[in-house]
């Protein structure tokens, strides 16, 4: 059955973008207009985020979101049948500082979060960057699905380690030069192990491996957003966050990086996942202090 997937959606994926962006209009017809799919959750979300703004306008953002996200789905299956010449034409990103810190001889950790299109970055940076990037995914229960995201996520390079089971996929890297790409806006999956931080304004909870791995393999630490010059084009944009985690104070790093991706996602907020239930955890007093 992979096989079958797999040779249709390649055939897809051999179709111009402008056909595909026909599909994608579709998509968002029936995903936004009929289906609904987690309309709620997304005006929800949106509530919380953007309690200044009238309902009109956190709908126009929300449509522009679902835009985005069926790009992301169609722009996903256009990489099955492309490769590096694609990417340099749809993917801008000044590397000098990847290629700095690569020459300093340091490993490096990327955070960034759910921010359009990571599934084009995650291919460009394996190829534009002369590290060996290592790519922290989460498995997929559908394993035709899984099996297809793996093929495309690796297709120029990238390493894929699956995130539950970090600590073992980690160990052939040790002793060795890497960048690591987490998408560090994750819930924890118990709430009372996270980092609690306010998150505009709400309280939430963050995963702390970002932070605990940076500091126990002295990583620097880039934080990256893209951004969409239009329609299919995307500008990363890389800020070194610190050469050396251990310098900060603990949780000092996850706060700068909380403080970074609410500052991007209020400048461009149709280009965050807004269908996740961000903040589906309640604080309780058993979970500790609130760190900020």
């Amino acid at each position: 059955m992979y096989y079958v997937v797999y040779g249709l959606l390649y055939l897809v994926s051999l179709l111009p973008l402008r056909v595909l962006y026909l599909l994608s209009d579709l998509v968002y017809f029936i995903v936004y207009h009929v289906a609904g799919y987690r309309k709620k959750v997304v005006l929800d979300n949106l509530s919380i985020a953007f309690p200044e703004k009238t309902e009109a306008e956190r709908k126009k953002i929300a449509k522009k979101f679902y835009r985005n996200f069926t790009d992301n789905f169609i722009e996903t299956i256009k990489l099955l049948s492309e490769g590096k010449s694609f990417l340099r034409k749809h993917y801008v990103c000044d590397t000098k500082l990847f290629e700095d810190l690569y020459q300093q001889g340091t490993t490096c950790q990327v955070h960034l979060g759910h921010n359009f299109n990571w599934e084009i970055a995650n291919l460009a940076m394996a190829f534009f960057t002369p590290y060996t990037l290592l790519t922290v995914y989460m498995p997929i229960n559908n394993k035709i699905i899984d099996r297809l995201f793996q093929k495309i996520r690796s297709k120029t390079g990238a390493v894929l380690l699956p995130a539950t089971e970090m600590r073992k996929a980690m160990l052939p890297w040790r002793d060795r030069q890497y960048l690591l790409a987490l998408v560090a806006d994750q819930n924890p999956g118990v709430p009372s192990k996270g980092y609690w931080l306010n998150f505009f304004g709400r309280p939430t909870p963050f995963v702390t491996g970002p932070e605990k791995g940076a500091r126990a393999n002295s990583a620097a630490v880039v934080f990256i957003h893209f951004t969409k010059a239009k329609r299919g084009y995307y500008v990363a944009h890389p800020e070194l966050a610190t050469l050396d985690p251990n310098s900060l104070p603990e949780t000092q790093l996850t706060q700068n990086y909380i403080q970074y991706l609410e500052r991007v996602i209020k400048t461009n907020p149709e280009m965050w996942l807004w269908s996740h239930r961000r903040w589906k955890h309640e604080w309780k007093p058993e979970y500790g202090k609130i760190i900020a």
